[in-house]
């Protein structure tokens, strides 16, 4: 991760262990190194579990997640232990709004495909139905879950008129005012959408939420979005729906078992697939290692953790 959590916890006098490298290191070593710590900084790749805890002892006092979802941490485990729990919100929004839009953009009009077709020297001129995509003008966006990057990715929807519908468990009234957005539920979002883009929490219920029965129902032209967590969707038949152009395209940026990919995803031309680069800026990445630390701090010194999930 980015030095800045390093420095911060530095400058506040406190001994910081870092592995050096960007690669999750062994769980045999990351429970060794932690013993005895005070508070710990995990990735998203960590799991913090009862197991992880009782090897760890009785010091630790915080475990800092470096990203905004915390699926990877066992909240009650924690929570029997008095041991607090932060996460890195909102600074994470726009960065991965931004890589969402990235996805619908490519997805939908072929870019990776057309780049593929470059680089290999398979172009022989200009076609008129060659790699025909998805015109966003006036197409619908579906949002499954409007918080913070849901939201965010609904108001760049501005610049390519499109229609804009969500699937939440409470009203977004910004979303509605300033969008004319309107609330559906999840059947009317999968049928309807020319665009679905997945922004809600990984949760047992999230599991699997758009599989077969969902691809079976969206629209034929439709592009699935997902810079969620993987396990929301179930790639197989992701694979399957894609294969059988039940949709059209996918952009991906999560995996279900990262990072491994499903076989025969990563040679369907029409999808494509970045490696979890959803909030991958150097701004938006050094605020979260900053975050994280300040949280480590806050608990450490006494006081509430600015982020704090449990």
């Amino acid at each position: 991760m980015p030095s800045d959590a390093a420095e911060v916890l530095t400058a506040a006098g406190y001994t910081v262990d870092t592995f050096d490298t960007s690669e999750p290191p062994p769980r045999d070593e990351i429970i060794a190194r932690t013993r005895g710590c005070a508070g710990v900084i995990t990735m998203l790749s960590d799991r913090v579990d009862d197991k992880f805890l009782d090897a760890v002892g009785s010091s630790l006092r915080i475990v800092a997640n470096y990203a905004v979802g915390f699926d990877n941490v066992d909240l009650e485990a924690c929570k029997q232990r008095n041991i607090r729990v932060s996460n890195t919100p909102g600074v994470l929004t726009e960065a991965t709004a931004d890589t969402a839009w990235a996805l619908i953009l490519a997805a939908a009009r072929n870019v990776a495909e057309g780049d593929r077709v470059m680089r290999t020297g398979k172009w022989s001129g200009w076609a008129p139905t060659q790699l025909l995509g998805l015109e966003l003008n006036g197409a619908t966006l579906g949002i499954l879950g409007a918080g913070r990057i849901g939201s965010a990715v609904a108001r760049r929807s501005i610049g390519f008129g499109m229609r804009v519908i969500y699937t939440d468990t409470t009203t977004n009234e910004m979303l509605e005012k300033e969008l004319g957005a309107e609330r559906v539920d999840l059947d009317r979002l999968v049928a309807e959408s020319d665009v679905l883009t997945l922004h809600i929490p990984m949760t047992p219920e999230a599991r699997h939420l758009i599989g077969a029965a969902r691809f079976k129902a969206m629209k034929p032209n439709a592009v699935l979005i997902n810079t969620a967590r993987g396990p929301i969707v179930d790639e197989s038949a992701l694979v399957e729906a894609l294969r059988n152009k039940e949709i059209a395209a996918a952009g991906l940026d999560v995996y279900e078992n990262e990072p491994r990919v499903a076989p025969g995803l990563a040679e369907l031309p029409n999808v494509v697939l970045l490696p979890h680069l959803g909030s991958a800026t150097t701004t938006t990445r050094g605020k979260m290692a900053a975050m994280a630390a300040e949280n480590v701090i806050a608990v450490l010194t006494g006081r509430e953790p600015p982020n704090a999930v449990v």
